[in-house]
């Protein structure tokens, strides 16, 4: 089996200078792990996903159990976490590595790559 068998063709992306908040809001909305980040010429410049925004300490919050992204975005409207999410862009965020495989490349080959 190949990439190309089990790859996702579509997804939401976001550039580097939007916001956290949106970027929580645009995960959830789409129920996708992370969001490929793109530059201001339209290229692939990154990646921020779940995971960015755990304990991070830019955002002053400690992921809740259950659905942490949910809790981020009801916290209070005026809470300096919210004013943070609200104020710190993705680019600061994102990770820059990108790891990529191309359509050819078996399944064990990705997932080689996705234990890296």
């Amino acid at each position: 089996m190949l990439a190309t068998d089990v790859m996702r063709t579509s997804f939401a992306t976001i550039r580097t200078n939007a916001s956290v908040l949106d970027a929580v809001h645009l995960l959830l909305e789409t129920d996708q792990r992370g969001l490929p980040v793109i530059g201001g010429d339209g290229e692939l410049v990154g990646v921020v996903s779940e995971g960015e925004f755990l304990h991070r300490d830019e955002l002053g919050v400690s992921p809740p159990s259950g659905n942490w992204l949910e809790s981020l975005l009801g916290s209070d409207e005026n809470s300096p976490e919210r004013a943070r999410m609200h104020t710190l862009q993705v680019g600061s965020l994102m990770s820059p590595v990108l790891i990529t495989v191309g359509v050819d490349a078996s399944v064990n080959e990705v997932v080689a790559q996705m234990d890296i």
